[in-house]
């Protein structure tokens, strides 16, 4: 038993110091493998980190006070446009409704943010009808203009408002037609241009729902 002792004695001081540097390889060897796992691969443009589109505060069409932090858990994909345009913004919408409703159940982790760059003629009213014509949890934004301006400086979203040559009183607005992805954790992640096939849109949105938070 003297013996034994005197072995562990002697051995311990040695044994010591190789768990630490066993320990410490382990743990290099798990961060070189997190280095070099595979990035996930996008349909869209992969904007991950940007320095610009984080997000902002706001009143939707019901007048409820939210901000990206409001859809936790959910990918959100934000459209500008406005309710009278006559093609890329009805049509955008319903692709979106379209891959709402394909996703079936997972469908809930999905919210569509339509912001206006019309505030002048999309009151929340006006938006309310709109929105809630495509899908009943879309959601719509009509900023106040200076409001507006900062935002799209923001996201780098062009907007102009262009007269009728037939009629004073009448306007159509130029603008950008793609659409922001965030993921769960409302970080941007996406820029998704338009007319992208729904088919890769779908796959996006669906990679960026099962991403490990």
């Amino acid at each position: 038993m003297t013996a034994y002792w005197t072995l562990w004695n002697f051995f311990m001081p040695l044994i010591r110091p190789l768990k630490f540097i066993f320990l410490k390889i382990c743990v290099s060897i798990l961060l070189i493998l997190s280095a070099c796992a595979p990035k996930p691969t996008f349909n869209g443009v992969d904007i991950t980190g940007a320095d610009y589109a984080n997000g902002f505060s706001f009143k939707d069409q019901q007048g409820r006070s939210l901000s990206m932090d409001s859809f936790k858990g959910k990918v959100v994909a934000l459209f500008f446009g406005y309710t009278q345009c006559p093609d890329v913004c009805p049509t955008t919408m319903s692709e979106l409704k379209q891959i709402k409703e394909s996703l079936a159940q997972e469908g809930d982790k999905l919210q569509v943010l339509f912001v206006s760059v019309d505030p002048k003629r999309d009151t929340p009213e006006v938006l309310k009808a709109y929105v809630s014509n495509f899908d009943s949890s879309f959601i719509g934004y009509s900023p106040a203009p200076e409001d507006l301006d900062q935002i799209a400086k923001s996201f780098k979203i062009y907007y102009k408002k262009v007269p009728s040559s037939s009629d004073p009183n009448s306007y159509t607005v130029d603008h950008s037609a793609g659409t922001y992805l965030f993921d769960t954790q409302g970080r941007i992640r996406l820029f998704i241009r338009y007319a992208m096939p729904t088919q890769a849109l779908t796959q996006d949105i669906k990679s960026l729902m099962a991403e490990v938070k």
